[in-house]
């Protein structure tokens, strides 16, 4: 028989012959590397059989598949190990993740991070043992007995559809329901290491039974396991919780409800610096700015399709619109989103083709019910504010303004150091709008992105329902990937709002809509830059720019002076009078990562001087005030 390899090229076998066979014919160095294979786009083992015209990939580790692969047969490695050191555990499921894997498992007893040594050396003995992993397909029959005490793979099974194949995987005693595939034995896991432990409600629903949800990652080398450690130790030390309350940002109170930040003096100067900075960009860029309540009558929200799709992520309540004696009750929601409001105020108005494009900005709140497992500081918050704009243009006109976009998402992301890539979604399988609308948006934001030079992937099938989108990612200092801009075609809200303007031609048309946001959700973009910069915000950023320390009691009134005159150039200013050791102000002021520390005594004072120290270069000696004045001056918006 023939098959096809991944350049095209054919090659013959004898009839029978297996994945682990085509990587042999290929070459031995091959067939030591293989892990597994990929039949027709489909995962298999290496012991799985070719057939005739199949397209047959070799996976390695090497490929980009290898290390998922490597990750699920860890999970099973593991979950083999509590069997053996605990006996009776109930397993739910196991999957590979990003960046490792979990199991979440029912035991008799808690674990604590100190079984994990226990763990790892036994998941240790059954790589050494090098066991291969049994494949075997069952009749469903045979799966619930195998799984008679396993209730939650009973579950699973049920589930399954009638024609579906049923496999089982074997490693020692431990037997697992999974589709596969798997390494070819034990033996090939690489370096692992188990890290935390959470409480995972089984299949995500907070009315069903809470297991423990063991977490761990492999890679192949031990060198790589080594930067992951480190980059998570690193991570640690970054965390936007920990750092925002240290640095007075943030805060969190369960009075307020869960994911509902309140910003500390702090971070309410950042949050309107990024604001007042990027407001008056988007005003030379030809936006207008718009308010819009924060609370609607549901048929608002009726009428965007949102009460329908999206009502149990929404806060919804009545208010009594007639009298105590004759009360009339009207639903309201709290606004999950900007942009009903934004074609409101569109449609409020007559527009002609000399009207567009009409860019509306807006930095507006928004609420969503996000369940309580998933809040994660201002990284998912209940209560945010986005960075909202729509613009309402004509069909031609789509391009130019994607591509404005881009330039906008450019100017922001290099302005932060970011490095940023682009990711198209394309039409889902369910969807509104017609093929020609749904092509000339695609190529739209395909060409957009040619002209801005900007490489970018495809993810098939993974747009929204109403229109194609571009996601920008960004990498942070510690190569972490951030989904943050996003730009969208939306077909849906014109159609649902009867959105119009005159053409040239004096007849009614629908003005084409884009979703933009570049931040995001300033709040979940103030996060990453906290741990981007490990708290340290660039200069025109920072809450407070100049810590001013004074030598001595006598010396605080002359700091009160500087500090009124740095604060004339623009800066933020905090002078520390307190009656302190020297050692102990610097000390203060560096944990609080003030970019810039002045020392003022007798010296400086008779000179007309600071001696200046920068948070991360030490002193840098003396300046003139003016040298300090004109540095502010630079950094102010």
């Amino acid at each position: 028989m023939n098959i096809v390899l991944p350049d095209g090229s054919n090659k013959g076998l004898a009839d029978g012959s297996t994945v682990a066979d085509v990587a042999a014919s290929i070459g031995a160095g091959l067939a030591k590397a293989a892990l597994a294979g990929i039949v027709n786009d489909q995962p298999v083992d290496l012991s799985a059989p070719v057939a005739e015209g199949d397209s047959v990939a070799i996976v390695t580790a090497k490929s980009d598949e290898g290390l998922e692969l490597l990750r699920h047969s860890t999970a099973h490695v593991m979950a083999a190990a509590l069997v053996d050191l605990y006996g009776d555990v109930q397993f739910g499921v196991g999957p590979a993740i990003e960046d490792g894997f979990y199991y979440d498992v029912k035991l008799d007893r808690a674990l604590s991070p100190d079984d994990f040594a226990a763990i790892e050396a036994r998941m240790a003995e059954i790589v050494k043992a090098d066991e291969a992993f049994e494949r075997r397909v069952v009749t469903r029959a045979e799966a619930e007995e195998i799984f008679a005490s396993q209730p939650f793979k009973l579950e699973l099974i049920a589930e399954l559809p009638e024609d579906a194949v049923i496999t089982t995987y074997t490693i020692g005693k431990f037997t697992d329901l999974c589709r596969g595939p798997h390494l070819p034995s034990t033996g090939k896991l690489g370096a692992f290491k188990l890290t935390k432990l959470a409480g995972a409600y089984w299949r995500g629903d907070a009315e069903r039974e809470m297991l423990t949800r063991i977490y761990g990652t492999a890679f192949f080398k031990q060198k790589e396991l080594d930067e992951h450690l480190r980059n998570l130790e690193e991570a640690e030390k970054r965390d936007h919780r920990k750092l925002g309350r240290e640095l007075g940002i943030y805060t969190m109170d369960p009075l307020a409800g869960v994911g509902l930040p309140m910003y500390l003096p702090k971070g309410a100067r950042v949050i309107r610096t990024m604001q007042e900075w990027l407001r008056r960009d988007l005003y030379e860029r030809g936006y207008e700015e718009v308010i819009t309540p924060h609370v609607y009558n549901a048929d608002v929200w009726k009428t965007s399709g949102h009460y329908g799709f999206y009502k149990e992520n929404m806060y919804f309540f009545n208010i009594n619109e007639g009298t105590d004696e004759d009360p009339r009750l009207t639903e309201y929601a709290v606004k999950p989103m900007n942009c009903p409001g934004h074609v409101m105020l569109y449609k409020s108005e007559l527009h002609s083709y000399r009207d567009l494009p009409l860019r509306y900005f807006e930095f507006g709140t928004v609420y969503r019910h996000e369940m309580s497992g998933v809040v994660h500081g201002l990284l998912r918050a209940r209560g945010f504010t986005q960075d909202d704009a729509h613009v309402f243009c004509t069909r031609d006109q789509v391009v130019d303004e994607v591509v404005a976009i881009l330039d906008l998402v450019d100017h922001i992301m290099s302005t932060f150091g970011f490095q940023y890539e682009a990711e198209i979604s394309t039409r889902p399988e369910k969807s509104i709008g017609t093929d020609d609308m749904w092509e000339h948006a695609t190529n739209a934001l395909k060409e957009a992105c040619a002209r801005h030079e900007l490489a970018y992937d495809i993810n098939e099938g993974d747009g929204a329902f109403y229109g194609p989108k571009i996601d920008i990612k960004v990498k942070d200092a510690i190569g972490r990937t951030w989904q943050c801009s996003t730009v969208q075609v939306d077909f849906n809200m014109p159609e649902r709002f009867e959105l119009t303007y005159r053409t040239e031609d004096n007849t009614e048309e629908r003005p084409w809509m884009l979703h933009r946001a570049i931040f995001g959700s300033i709040e979940r973009f103030l996060g990453i830059l906290i741990e981007h910069y490990a708290g340290a915000l660039p200069l025109w950023l920072a809450p407070v720019q100049v810590a001013v320390l004074p030598l001595a009691d006598r010396h605080n009134e002359a700091a009160a002076e500087l500090a009124k005159q740095l604060k004339a150039a623009g800066g933020r200013i905090e002078v520390y009078d307190q009656n302190e050791p020297m050692r102990v102000k610097i000390a203060k002021a560096q944990s609080q990562k003030i970019p810039y520390m002045v020392v003022l005594g007798d010296k400086e004072i008779e000179n007309g001087t600071v001696s200046v120290r920068e948070r991360h270069e030490g002193d840098l000696g003396a300046w003139p005030v003016e040298q300090l004045v004109e540095k502010l001056r630079e950094a102010a918006l």
